[in-house]
């Protein structure tokens, strides 16, 4: 059984989560935080969603015995191919994504625009799983969106490359040039890897168009829902811990989280994906229709 002090787990398939960890230690600073970052089996983008909902739920049962209030999936394939199924695996815990907040924040964005066009650069499992025409429709149908994939954009980031770097430059116009040149009235940033290059995205499509980081809008998605459920921490100035569980390189990890959280971290623990494994037993893929 959760309480207000149990802790916050947000996992991801390597170090883009952690953007929503920084985003979460803004809004609720006095909370502690478990981050797993799969970084043994990143990405997760090019995988097929059975073996992205395997990894996920290995994760989840990881943290079991921490009791943890909520698990935010802060990996937009992740949300996109497993949330879904994972809910109704785990009826009794809290778990949200970060595609519905994201896809919220796009459509107010765009105004009051009679047919608006939102721009989407994803990785290529979340623009074919459909995830955030879905959930934008839900919210404006008149709204259009289009696409981008962006596979070079994670192994980027994760190799740690800087924004002045030519390549990350020649990737990004890559991806961002047909959409501009669409005329798009918003930019959705459909990976939480992506905000770390958010003030040259910003800079490459222009002050008229908004760039939506689905990171900062999951933070207060996470915040709400802890609020209404009564399970907020309330411990003063506390400030909340941030403990780091990696699949490969801790070290690497170590170095490179800062440039995603502003701040140092001590080498996080490293969990062998063989661990994972042993958790238990696959369980049947549930339907999608008995997990809506």
């Amino acid at each position: 059984m959760s309480c207000p002090s149990s802790p916050i787990v947000v996992l991801d398939s390597g170090l883009g989560g952690l953007t929503v960890v920084r985003a979460l230690r803004k809004v609720l600073p006095q909370e502690d935080i478990l981050y797993f970052g799969d970084t043994a089996r990143v990405p997760y983008g090019s995988k097929t969603a059975p073996t992205v909902r395997s990894f996920v739920r290995q994760i989840i049962r990881f943290f079991l015995d921490r009791r943890p209030k909520h698990v935010v999936i802060a990996c937009n394939t992740a949300t996109a191919l497993a949330l879904p199924h994972l809910r109704s695996e785990f009826a009794g815990l809290s778990i949200s994504g970060v595609i519905e907040p994201g896809a919220r924040a796009a459509v107010e964005a765009a105004g009051r625009k009679d047919l608006p066009l939102i721009g989407l650069i994803a990785t290529e499992a979340t623009i074919r799983s459909g995830a955030y025409e879905r959930a934008i429709a839900r919210r404006r149908m008149q709204a259009r969106l289009i696409c981008r994939a962006a596979p070079l954009l994670v192994p980027i980031i994760e190799e740690g490359r800087a924004m002045e770097d030519p390549l990350v430059r020649l990737a990004l116009r890559q991806y961002l040039l047909p959409l501009y040149e669409k005329r798009i009235d918003v930019l959705l940033l459909g990976c939480t890897h992506y905000p770390v290059f958010k003030g040259l995205i910003m800079q490459m499509v222009g002050r008229e168009i908004p760039v939506i980081d689905s990171a900062e809008h999951c933070a207060e998605d996470v915040a709400r829902r802890l609020r209404m459920s009564g399970l907020l921490r309330r411990d003063g100035q506390r400030a909340g811990d941030l403990r780091c569980f990696v699949t490969d390189d801790p070290q690497r990890f170590a170095r490179l989280a800062p440039r995603f959280l502003g701040f140092q971290i001590p080498p996080p623990t490293w969990v062998g994906t063989e661990e994972l494994y042993r958790l238990g037993p696959e369980v049947a893929e549930p339907s999608l229709r008995s997990a809506v």
